[in-house]
C-alpha cells in the first residue's frame, strides 16, 4: 500500500529535489555564475552596439577554423589588400596576413578591437601586414552601393554566413554556418540589375 502525502511529508528521512534549509548556497551560486557569464558576454557584445542602429545589431560570432579556411580558399591565386568589416578578434585578418595579404580589420567593439591588436602583436604580425581600425561600417544596402561605385573590376567581395541579397555569387565554398560567398565585381557589373537590388 502506498503512503499518503501526509505520511511522506512528516517523514524526516524523505529527501526532496530542493533543500528548504536556510544555509543552502546552491541558488546563490547558480545566480552568481549566471550573472558572471552574462556580464562577460555583455562586455564583448554591448560596447560595439552603442553606435549601431538597432536593426543592424549583430552579436560577435567568431569565425571558426573551417570558415577562415574557406575564405582563404576563395582568395587562392590572389594578392594585395584584404578588408574585413566587423573583424571581431581579427582572426580572419591575421590568417590573410599569414597568407601574404595586407589586411585591415574594422571593428566597433573596443574590447574586440584591442584583443585583435594584442593577438597581432603576439603573433609577430607587423602593422604593414595587419591593421585594425575602430570605425563604423555601413548598412548592407549602402555598403553594396559603395562597393559597386568604388571597387575595381578585379576586386572580389567575400561574405560569411549571409549572402548579399540581389547579387549572384561568382563562387561559394563550404556549407551551413561555414559557407562563404565570393562576388567578383566584374561579374556583378555585367548584370546591372544586381547593382540596383
Amino acid at each position: 500500500m502506498e503512503d499518503g502525502v501526509d505520511t511522506i511529508l512528516s517523514d524526516k528521512s524523505t529527501k526532496f529535489l530542493f533543500n528548504e534549509e536556510p544555509n543552502s548556497h546552491m541558488p546563490w551560486a547558480v545566480a552568481g555564475v549566471t550573472a558572471s557569464v552574462y556580464a562577460l558576454w555583455g562586455m564583448f557584445v554591448f560596447p560595439g552596439f552603442r553606435k549601431v542602429p538597432w536593426k543592424l545589431k549583430v552579436p560577435f560570432i567568431p569565425s571558426c577554423k573551417t570558415q577562415t579556411a574557406n575564405v582563404i580558399k576563395l582568395l587562392h591565386g590572389r594578392k594585395g589588400r584584404l578588408v574585413d568589416l566587423g573583424s571581431g578578434d581579427g582572426r580572419l585578418v591575421l590568417a590573410a596576413a599569414s597568407a601574404g595579404f595586407h589586411g585591415t580589420g574594422y571593428e566597433l567593439n573596443p574590447i574586440l578591437f584591442n584583443l585583435a591588436k594584442v593577438l597581432a602583436y603576439r603573433k609577430g604580425v607587423s602593422k604593414d601586414q595587419a591593421t585594425f581600425l575602430k570605425q563604423d561600417f555601413w548598412a548592407v544596402e549602402a555598403l553594396k552601393k559603395k562597393l559597386a561605385d568604388e571597387l575595381p573590376d578585379d576586386a572580389r567581395v567575400i561574405v560569411c554566413r549571409f549572402p548579399l541579397t540581389g547579387w549572384l555569387p561568382t563562387c561559394t565554398e563550404g556549407s551551413g554556418l561555414n559557407q562563404v560567398w565570393a562576388y567578383d565585381m566584374a561579374d556583378v557589373r555585367k548584370a546591372p540589375d544586381q547593382l540596383l537590388s
